[in-house]
C-alpha cells in the first residue's frame, strides 16, 4: 500500500511513513494510492463482530506490512480498552428510522479519541523499534488536542505541543488540555482563532528546516492514520443497520471535513452509504460551498459549537482531489487560490459531482438550542451542541433509508449550552469529576511563528 500527496509534488511513501510525515512536503495530504475493496460477503460478516474485530478487517489492508497481524491486533485492543462501553460506538434510536452514533465514550469523552489513542499506540510502536523521537504539534478547535495529550502523554520519545484558540475553547476542553501534569506535553494557548492555529502548524511543517531539526510530526486530521481509524465506524454502524443487504444514510456534524470525509473513504471501499450530509453551525462555509461551489472566506464567529468554527478545511482538499479525479496540479493552484485570494470556485462540473457525493445543511444558534431541547423532552437523550447541530440538519434528509447522525461528544464537555436549554447540568462521568479542582500549566503566546518556533525548540526534549 502506498500514499501519494493531494498536490501531486511529494514522494510516494509507506503508510508508516505517511503517518509519521503527517503533512507532505509539498503542502498536501497524503491519500492511498488505491483505495482497497471490500466485498458484500466481507462486509456481511462483519455484522455482530466486537469493535475491535471489524476495526482489523477494516484497516488491515490500508497498514501495509507496517505491522504484522498480532502487532496490529494488540495495537487495536490498546486503543480501546479504556472506552466507557463495551460497543465502543453503540447506537441509539431517536426516532423513526433516525439512530445516533454516539462516539464520546473514549478517554476525553470525544470521536477524536478513536483515531488518537490507535495512533498514539501506532507510534509507539514505530518508534520504538527505530529509536527515533518525535516532536508533534497539533492544532485544535477544543477535541484533537484533548484527545491527542491524553494518548501521548508520558511517552519516553514523543514530545506534544498543542495549539489552541484563547478563549474560544470550553472551560471543558481546556482543562482536558492544560491539566495533565507530564512534562512531555505543552497546551499552548494562541492568540487568535482554530484557523490561524491551523495555519501556524501548516507554516511549521512547510520550514523544513525546523521540520527537520525537532523531527516535526502531525496528529491533526491532516494525518491520513487518523482519517482511516474513523473509517471503521461507518462499518459497524451500517452493518448493525443491515449493510450490505441496504444502504444507509450518515449526517456528520463536521468543519475540518475528516469526519465525513472517512465516510466517502467508506463508501470508495464498497460500504453501502446512501447520503452523506455535511452539518455546519453558522461558520458555513463548507455548506455554501456544496450549494454553489463557491468556497469563500467570509470570517469565523465564535459558538457554542466552538469545535466546529472553522473556516479553512484541511480534510476538504482530499475530497476535491477524488472529485478532481486526482489531478495534484488542480488542486494546488485551488490552494494557492484561498490562500492568496481567501477563496477559490470549483468547475461546473465538479460542482455537480460534488452535491450528488454530498448532502449539506446548516443549523445556528437558536436552531441549536432548540434541537438540544427538543431531543431532551422527546427521548432524555441529551446531546453536545455540535451533535445537535447533525441532529437537526439531518431530520429534513430522512428518507427510505436508515439515518444515523454522528454524535461527536459528550454532553458534559459543554455544559453551559445543555443547562441553557434543557436546564440539565449533565455532570462529567466519575473518572474526571475532579477536573476542576487540578492545577492548570498553560502558556499564552502570539500568533507569529517565529515565537513558537523558538517556545517549542526550547521546551522539547533531547
Amino acid at each position: 500500500m502506498r500514499y501519494i500527496s493531494t498536490r501531486g509534488q511529494a514522494p510516494e511513501l509507506s503508510f508508516e511513513e505517511a503517518m509519521l510525515t503527517g503533512l507532505a512536503r509539498d503542502g498536501g495530504l497524503y491519500v492511498p494510492a488505491q483505495v482497497p475493496q471490500m466485498s458484500d460477503a466481507e462486509i456481511a460478516a462483519l455484522a455482530g463482530q466486537p469493535y475491535e474485530e471489524i476495526a482489523f478487517r477494516v484497516m488491515r489492508p490500508f497498514v501495509g506490512d507496517a505491522f504484522d497481524d498480532d502487532t496490529f491486533r494488540e495495537i487495536i485492543a490498546k486503543a480501546y480498552a479504556g472506552f466507557g462501553h463495551d460497543a465502543r460506538a453503540p447506537l441509539v434510536q431517536l426516532g423513526p428510522n433516525h439512530h445516533l452514533l454516539e462516539l464520546f465514550h473514549g478517554p476525553t469523552l470525544a470521536f477524536k479519541d478513536f483515531a488518537m489513542q490507535l495512533i498514539g499506540q501506532m507510534f509507539q510502536v514505530a518508534l520504538g523499534r527505530s529509536g527515533r523521537r518525535v516532536t508533534i504539534v497539533g492544532a485544535t478547535s477544543g477535541d484533537t488536542g484533548s484527545a491527542a495529550i491524553e494518548a501521548f502523554r508520558g511517552l519516553s520519545n514523543v514530545d506534544v505541543f498543542i495549539l489552541y484558540p484563547h478563549g474560544r475553547v470550553s472551560d471543558v476542553q481546556r482543562r482536558q488540555m492544560t491539566t495533565p501534569v507530564e512534562s512531555n506535553v505543552h497546551a499552548l494557548a494562541l492568540e487568535g482563532d482554530f484557523d490561524d492555529c491551523q495555519a501556524r502548524l501548516k507554516d511549521m511543517f512547510n520550514d523544513f528546516d525546523f521540520r527537520d531539526r525537532v523531527g516535526l510530526a502531525g496528529v491533526n486530521s491532516i494525518n491520513w492514520a487518523r482519517v482511516l481509524a474513523q473509517v471503521v465506524y461507518y462499518f459497524s454502524a451500517a452493518t448493525s443497520l443491515g449493510a450490505p443487504g441496504r444502504a444507509v444514510d450518515f449526517t456528520v456534524p463536521t468543519g475540518n471535513f475528516g469526519d465525513i470525509f472517512a465516510g466517502h473513504v467508506a463508501r470508495a471501499m464498497g460500504l453501502p452509504i446512501g447520503r452523506l450530509v455535511v452539518a455546519t453551525n453558522r461558520n458555513d462555509i463548507l455548506h455554501r460551498c456544496i450549494r454553489t461551489g463557491a468556497y469563500e472566506k467570509q470570517g469565523v464567529e465564535p459558538t457554542i459549537s466552538p469545535s466546529m468554527d472553522i473556516e479553512v478545511s484541511s480534510n476538504f482538499e482530499r475530497a476535491l482531489f477524488d472529485l478532481y479525479d486526482r489531478d495534484g496540479a488542480a488542486i494546488a493552484q485551488l490552494m494557492d487560490e484561498l490562500k492568496h485570494k481567501g477563496g477559490f470556485t470549483v468547475s461546473q462540473g465538479v460542482l455537480g459531482k460534488l452535491q450528488e457525493a454530498y448532502g449539506s445543511g446548516m443549523a445556528d444558534e437558536a436552531a441549536t438550542s432548540a434541537t438540544i431541547a427538543r431531543a431532551y423532552h422527546s427521548t432524555h437523550e441529551l446531546l453536545c451542541p455540535h451533535s445537535a447541530v447533525g441532529v437537526h440538519v439531518a431530520e429534513p434528509h430522512i428518507g427510505a433509508n436508515p439515518m444515523v447522525t454522528l454524535a461527536t461528544a459528550h454532553p458534559a464537555k459543554f455544559p453551559a449550552a445543555v443547562e441553557a436549554a434543557t436546564g440539565i447540568h449533565p455532570p462529567l462521568p466519575d473518572r474526571m469529576a475532579d477536573l476542576f479542582e487540578r492545577p492548570e500549566r498553560l502558556t499564552q503566546v502570539a500568533n507569529d511563528l517565529t515565537a513558537l518556533e523558538t517556545l517549542i525548540e526550547e521546551r522539547r526534549s533531547v
